[in-house]
């Protein structure tokens, strides 16, 4: 799993892990069994590795003005 968000450094994921609802930010860093997770508001979210049970890459789409997304 380690490997696996390293590869993902730099997108946006959703993040579940066990016991807790999703978080959504940007991977900035991975150390040892920890991941860090950046959201909108520049906060940063450290989660255990082993709690993750899944990973979802996120596409952001641009809004634009008067198109119902």
């Amino acid at each position: 799993m380690t490997e696996f968000l390293q590869q993902l450094m730099g997108k946006n994921v959703d993040i579940s892990a066990v016991g807790t609802g999703s978080v959504r930010g940007e991977i900035v860093d991975v150390k040892g069994n920890v991941l860090f997770l950046r959201d909108q508001d520049e906060k940063v979210a450290y989660i255990a590795i082993d709690k993750i049970s899944v990973v979802w890459e996120v596409k952001d789409h641009e809004s634009r003005a008067g198109f119902v997304v």
